[in-house]
């Protein structure tokens, strides 16, 4: 792995079909999408799920908002989803693996990172992204046994 690449693996407990349906799903993504204490707006997500389709979300919070502007290069559901960000280079790739126990493991390899997305402080923001998919589909599948 090189210096400008990062990896997070996290495993949920949900069914891949329903992890796949939270990345790619803009009213799902408008749950969970951004670091703790940021919020994305249904209104400015974008997901054209094909590769060359747009994917945008507008992140807001106090400190201000960040548009993400990328293009899908790999769309295979519920397996594996690829973009990249034109203005910055970075590649993203997220893998959906199925664990047979109603588990998936999400593993989340980003390549070409811009140093300051390498800093300890973005990288602690992104894991509470991922902490609020956790939650999001624990509420969804508390949703299905209510």
């Amino acid at each position: 792995m090189n210096d400008d690449e990062l990896v997070y693996r996290r495993v949920f407990r949900a069914p891949r079909e329903l992890v796949w349906r939270c990345l790619t799903e803009p009213a799902e993504l408008a749950q969970f999408w951004g670091p703790r204490g940021m919020t994305t707006p249904i209104d400015g997500i974008i997901v054209e799920l094909r590769p060359g389709g747009r994917f945008e979300t507008l992140m807001r919070g106090e400190h201000g908002s960040h548009r993400m502007v990328a293009t899908f290069t790999e769309v295979v559901p519920p397996e594996r989803l690829a973009w990249v960000e034109p203005a910055t280079g970075m590649h993203t790739t997220s893998t959906l693996d199925d664990l047979g126990d109603g588990s998936t493991a999400v593993v989340i390899h980003q390549r070409h990172v811009p140093e300051p997305m390498r800093e300890p402080q973005a990288r602690a923001g992104f894991l509470t992204s991922l902490d609020k998919l956790g939650e999001h589909l624990a509420h969804l599948i508390q949703g299905d046994r209510s």
